[in-house]
């Protein structure tokens, strides 16, 4: 019971792959990991852009964006029972707070990265404001964002299975919370199989989306 043999782990994990109810279960916890990560890139990636166009916003922000970094997500999830409620809100509100701080550094580093050389042809040419981040700023820092993207992705799944075992839900975590005090060793092993190929499938996504911008920004 303590680790089980390869053959238990995959008998169990072809049982659970039959059940309709498992695949429901997955698509509730990735669907909980995307709704997560989309809700952090849309405050991050503004707040990205403030910190790198004035920099006594950043200076006044940064030192505690990187205090919120350190707390861990178990010791957030109860105060978000609180504040939200138990259900799927407070595990996406979970996720997108694991997936703020790497999507909002990474932004931030490649916005600071950019070539000021292309920056200034820019403008000669007219491009200010809003033309300059849509069609220069933000498509040269693309690798970036999506290098952010990524990790969080991957953090996003992590913050679902979280939420799930501290706040409810009808995913992976609460699979996994249920097989833990069953001593389903087998089972638990199987779910954390999956959760690890969900995490791989969309980590991978992303950077096939980040070397295609990559390259058209090389070429």
């Amino acid at each position: 019971w303590r680790l089980p043999d390869p053959l238990a782990v995959a008998r169990k994990g072809l049982a659970l792959l039959q059940r309709p109810a498992t695949w429901r279960q997955i698509a509730v916890t990735g669907g909980e990991a995307i709704a997560g990560c989309a809700l952090g890139t849309v405050v991050a990636l503004p707040l990205a852009y403030a910190i790198y166009r004035w920099r006594l916003l950043a200076a006044a922000v940064e030192p505690f964006l990187g205090a919120t970094q350190a707390l861990p997500a178990i010791a957030i999830a109860p105060i978000l029972v609180l504040w939200v409620g138990y259900g799927i809100t407070p595990v996406i509100v979970l996720c997108a707070l694991m997936v703020f701080f790497p999507i909002l550094v990474s932004t931030v580093v490649g916005l600071r990265h950019i070539d000021s050389e292309l920056l200034e042809a820019a403008a000669l040419d007219g491009a200010t404001g809003w033309t300059m981040a849509a069609h220069m700023e933000l498509p040269l820092a693309a690798p970036a964002i999506l290098g952010g993207l990524r990790n969080g992705f991957a953090l996003s799944v992590t913050g679902a299975v979280v939420g799930e075992m501290v706040m409810g839900g009808s995913g992976l975590g609460q699979v996994l919370t249920q097989m833990r005090s069953n001593v389903d060793t087998a089972g638990m092993f199987v779910v954390i199989a999956i959760l690890c190929i969900m995490a791989t499938f969309l980590y991978v996504i992303v950077y096939r989306i980040e070397r295609s911008k990559r390259y058209a920004i090389t070429q």
